[in-house]
């Protein structure tokens, strides 16, 4: 396997064999059941549902797992060339045993929402003078030539709706692996906020912090 969804718990520390204090990100990874396998793909489930709160369909697509409830999340990873052997079955269980200390992940969730900002905050300008009668401390200034070409260019930097979207943090390394608990100690910080649903994958390649 090559991923586990999870919920990120918050931040703390930990210290190394040198005595050197690592800001870490504490992780409650798995257990995440088997739901389906599907050519070089892997469905995974994580937390459950109120009977009630389940749509049928997917309650019949848990049940052909052997599961007694409907996984809150899904979501697929790819089966990993590397490890050789049987694939994972349906109604198996995947731990965070599958990380090793050490080991470069990446992780994926979803930001902070920070609602409708300006360019300062969205997009860190530097604003404009802050002198006496100045009326443009926080605006974004000309945003396009009026003759030529008489629109905005797209993706120009400008106020919008600021969070709230995918991230991916690339290259972070495996502090600690508690496989009693369920836990993962992970370098650095990771998006999203507390109790927020993030998965974790493994990097498989070369990383930036390497």
């Amino acid at each position: 396997m090559t991923g586990l969804i999870g919920r990120k718990l918050g931040m703390t520390r930990v210290f190394d064999a040198e005595g050197t204090h690592v800001p870490v990100t504490v992780i409650a990874a798995g257990p995440c059941p088997v739901v389906q396998v599907a050519g070089s793909q892997v469905q995974l489930g994580f937390e459950t549902k109120k009977p009630k709160r389940a749509a049928k369909a997917l309650v019949g697509h848990a049940k052909k797992a052997g599961l007694e409830a409907a996984p809150r999340v899904l979501h697929s990873f790819p089966i990993s060339v590397k490890e050789g052997g049987e694939p994972p079955k349906p109604g198996d269980s995947v731990t965070v045993a599958i990380f090793a200390e050490g080991e470069r992940v990446k992780v994926t969730g979803v930001s902070k929402g920070r609602g409708f900002q300006g360019v300062v905050h969205r997009h860190h300008f530097g604003g404009g003078p802050e002198t006496h009668g100045n009326t443009r401390h926080r605006k974004p200034g000309s945003i396009a030539p009026g003759t030529d070409p008489s629109r905005i260019i797209k993706g120009k930097r400008m106020p919008g709706h600021m969070g709230a979207r995918n991230f991916t943090e690339l290259g972070l390394r495996v502090v600690k692996v508690d496989a009693e608990r369920n836990l993962l100690f992970v370098r650095g910080s990771v998006p999203g906020p507390m109790n927020g649903l993030i998965t974790v994958r493994k990097q498989g390649g070369p990383s930036r912090h390497d």
